[in-house]
């Protein structure tokens, strides 16, 4: 794996509009403005706000660097105990740690708090494949691996590679090695190297295929979430075509591993409520992100296995010794 140094990365700091206090809450982005960790804590931290849960506009601090293993390392190393702090995540922070992206951080020194919403994954085939639901393609390639390629917008060993292994694993597959992958850049390259047909299949996030879908040049044969995607719901689940597989980029929060059970449930809590405002629901809607609720203990112990299960295909396919 590739590691990182992380001498000579700026801190940007952007406040939330209005009056803080000292002890106001502040939420951390590990990366710079405008990408998903900035607005899980914009949007989070200003329904923070108005639905009450906190008393001052939480406080929002870009810190950028080593795709959020500096973020990672000041929370373990500097603020272990801060009962004030919350830290965006989402699964390419699952994935980072389970691959030792982080110099040696593990998922255990902080604590999960939950995700509240997920750009859904989707294993998609251009409209003129041969290929008419996930069984098809999955039957295809159990008889031969050779016979078809995936194109996605991650490296080899990331997030969208992962995805039809974690399918195929499901599957009873175990010769995940000989499965073709194409990592290249973004979703928009993967789709259109399916489309003109130099892979049969494409993984990605729902958010990158819509248009292609809406202009016919594509067929989602799986959309890889718990239950159909509002607004999309011809769309079947691979759960319901027998792979028990959620793959979902979610949304949410980790707190310092320090603080006390009782601060541990109040974020708990205060993340509930925001998934369960109306707010929310329209910035759901709003950026293209599906339901996905996991709050609490329940969270935590659905990362460790999430963990554990990309640890586990990642030696598999050499990402990791």
């Amino acid at each position: 794996m590739k590691y990182f140094n992380f001498k000579a990365l700026s801190v940007s700091v952007a406040l939330s509009v209005g009056a803080t206090s000292a002890m106001a809450a502040e939420c951390i982005a590990p990366a710079n403005p405008g990408g998903g960790w900035d607005f899980t804590c914009r949007q989070i931290g200003k329904i923070l706000f108005d639905i009450g849960q906190v008393d001052a506009p939480v406080q929002v601090t870009n810190l950028a660097g080593a795709g959020g293993g500096l973020a990672f390392s000041t929370v373990v190393n500097e603020r272990n105990d801060d009962v004030d702090l919350i830290v965006a995540a989402s699964s390419a922070t699952t994935t980072r740690l389970a691959q030792n992206a982080y110099g040696g951080a593990t998922a255990d020194q902080v604590r999960f708090v939950g995700a509240i919403g997920a750009d859904p994954g989707v294993i998609v085939v251009a409209a003129d494949s041969p290929y008419q639901n996930l069984n098809e393609l999955i039957d295809a390639i159990i008889a031969d691996p050779g016979s078809v390629a995936f194109a996605g917008g991650s490296a080899v060993g990331g997030f969208d590679h992962l995805k039809p292994l974690q399918v195929l694993t499901a599957a009873g597959f175990t010769d995940i090695t000989a499965v073709r992958y194409i990592g290249v850049d973004g979703g928009a390259d993967a789709i259109t190297q399916t489309v003109g047909g130099f892979t049969q299949a494409m993984t990605g996030d729902m958010s990158e295929v819509v248009g292609f879908l809406d202009s016919g040049d594509i067929r989602v044969l799986a959309v890889l979430t718990e239950e159909r995607v509002p607004g999309f719901e011809d769309i079947p689940t691979a759960m319901e075509q027998g792979y028990d597989v959620v793959a979902v980029n979610w949304r949410g929060l980790y707190v310092p591993k320090g603080i006390s059970d009782e601060d541990f449930n109040l974020w708990a809590e205060r993340l509930q409520a925001v998934a369960d405002s109306a707010e929310w629901q329209q910035a759901m809607t709003d950026n293209g992100l599906a339901p996905f609720t996991k709050v609490g203990d329940d969270f935590q112990s659905w990362i460790d296995s999430v963990v554990a299960s990309t640890e586990e295909l990642s030696r598999e396919i050499g990402v990791i010794q």
